[in-house]
């Protein structure tokens, strides 16, 4: 029955998305004689966490149940009190748990409080699931720096847009739809500024209830249009330059962006640089969506960390058709870059491949 209760509390920690990073994504329930008496999960960052709320529901006494909850409860004070006193506090009498939290301030130290506290402990249920649902947080919260996936719709010929570049479109309705799910799901959206020039993209996540990420445009010497649709849509945009443009710095104070300029690499914008000022900002996950040239540097930067492939049933052709990734390229097979934990998505006749870059 663990299993079972468990994979309940991934289901409501998924609700989480959009709402609570750079938090983790968690969810609890709350079971006495076999039957769920309480559930919640983490629903925004600074406010209770999903042990709080699912014991908060109960209608009934809590004492000598069990929580099933999808990470370690924590035991430190942050924006909100230790959840783990709050367990104590309901005399529960075991609490079941899918994985440890990475985080340093708890790894093992919820398990340990709960123990010493006469509590009986499980963890390790469903916790490859448990692991992966937060694979954002748990990599952001270890290594200081965003996670970071790249995404592009491609024909069967491997071009995501004519020699003209028209793109519209590659994928389908479900597709796209699912492309709107992942931009609410991670907390900004970059762009190169050729993308911004040609495409002229408005950068949203246009699903019921969710957010907009914060627009990122990668953009060396400062050319985006002052017309450019993603300056005028609600939200923040950041733009990263190298190169001094009075007059473009003077009109963009006219919209709602922060313009950061940082240090070059190669006559154009240090994306490590990027990465750095982006974690500074709180920002612990990034979306690309950019052109060839920026997905290569950023793969040759050892940045990526995902890539989402979508794969229309089309063929283009045309050797000046534009390919997801350009840059110089690799000369040799064995130096390509490599995908691993594998996943493909049906999408009502479209593809998506998906899987993280084994650098």
């Amino acid at each position: 029955m663990d299993e079972v209760f468990m994979a309940k509390a991934l289901e409501l920690a998924k609700l989480g998305h959009g709402k609570v990073s750079p938090n983790p994504l968690v969810g609890a329930v709350v079971v006495k004689d076999d039957k769920i008496i309480g559930s919640g999960y983490h629903e925004k960052s600074g406010e209770n966490h999903a042990e709080v709320n699912a014991i908060n529901s109960c209608r009934e006494d809590v004492c000598d149940s069990t929580i099933y909850v999808t990470l370690e409860p924590c035991c430190h004070y942050g924006k909100t009190p230790p959840c783990v006193k709050k367990i104590l506090e309901s005399k529960i009498k075991r609490v079941v748990i899918g994985v440890l939290d990475p985080n340093p301030l708890v790894s093992g130290k919820g398990v340990e409080f709960l123990k010493n506290h006469g509590i009986d402990v499980t963890v390790g249920v469903l916790e490859e699931k448990c692991r992966e649902l937060n694979e954002i947080f748990n990599y952001y919260i270890v290594n200081k720096v965003p996670f970071i996936a790249l995404k592009w719709a491609m024909t069967l010929d491997g071009k995501i847009a004519t020699k003209n570049y028209d793109s519209k479109w590659i994928t389908n309705e479900n597709s796209r739809e699912y492309v709107h799910k992942l931009r609410n799901r991670y907390s900004g959206i970059m762009v190169g500024i050729n993308t911004v020039i040609k495409d002229n993209p408005r950068l949203t996540s246009r699903i019921e209830n969710g957010r907009n990420p914060i627009r990122i445009v990668i953009d060396s010497s400062l050319r985006i249009p002052v017309d450019a649709k993603l300056l005028k849509e609600e939200g923040k945009t950041i733009i990263f330059y190298a190169e001094e443009n009075e007059e473009k710095l003077e009109a963009l104070k006219n919209y709602n962006v922060e313009v950061v300029k940082v240090d070059k690499k190669l006559d154009k914008v240090n994306l490590k640089t990027v990465m750095d000022e982006l974690c500074k900002r709180n920002i612990d996950s990034v979306l690309v969506e950019g052109g060839g040239t920026l997905n290569y540097s950023l793969l040759e930067e050892n940045i990526i960390n995902k890539v989402y492939a979508f794969i229309g049933p089309k063929i283009i052709g045309g050797k000046e058709a534009i390919t997801p990734i350009e840059g110089e390229g690799k000369s040799k097979i064995n130096e390509s870059f490599n995908i691993k934990n594998l996943k493909v998505l049906d999408f009502e006749g479209d593809i998506l491949i998906e899987g993280n870059i084994q650098y």
